[in-house]
């Protein structure tokens, strides 16, 4: 059985890695916590810039298949044959969340997009944005107010 999508880079990751990696992200929200809310808002900011191990994993794919199309165009044409292992591996992370780069790219601490929203909602909570959501009717305002607060 596959791993589910949020997950599977996270499950084909070494524990030892993963924790190093929360451990990161609770340093930094311990940090905010503390921060002014100028300060929450320039992390915000920052987080809405980090690339995450798909967008990583994706740029590295394309410029390796993109020196391999070169060098298989002015070289030689065995050199064509490395775009293919390139998108074998890109297929194989699609599918089970683990190719040969993805090891190096969380050794470098790389984030998937669930452990950056984690530490932006963790943030979002730190500046208030949910307080004004209220509990009570489960259609009527208060699911308008859920949606805009995670929007914010």
């Amino acid at each position: 059985m596959l791993p589910a999508t949020t997950e599977r880079v996270a499950v084909n990751t070494p524990d030892c890695i993963n924790e190093k990696i929360r451990r990161r992200t609770d340093e930094h929200i311990a940090y905010y916590a503390q921060a002014s809310r100028a300060a929450i808002d320039a992390r915000l900011l920052e987080l809405d810039e980090e690339w995450d191990i798909e967008r990583t994993l994706e740029t590295n794919a394309a410029a390796v298949s993109l020196v391999g199309l070169t060098l298989g165009a002015t070289v030689s044409r065995k050199w064509f044959l490395f775009p293919g292992v390139v998108a074998a591996f890109l297929m194989q992370h699609a599918v089970q969340g683990w190719c040969p780069p993805v090891p190096l790219f969380r050794r470098l601490g790389i984030r998937t997009a669930a452990e950056i929203a984690e530490e932006r909602y963790a943030l979002k909570a730190l500046r208030g944005d949910f307080r004004q959501v209220s509990q009570e009717s489960a259609d009527g305002p208060c699911a308008l107010e859920a949606i805009e607060a995670v929007r914010m």
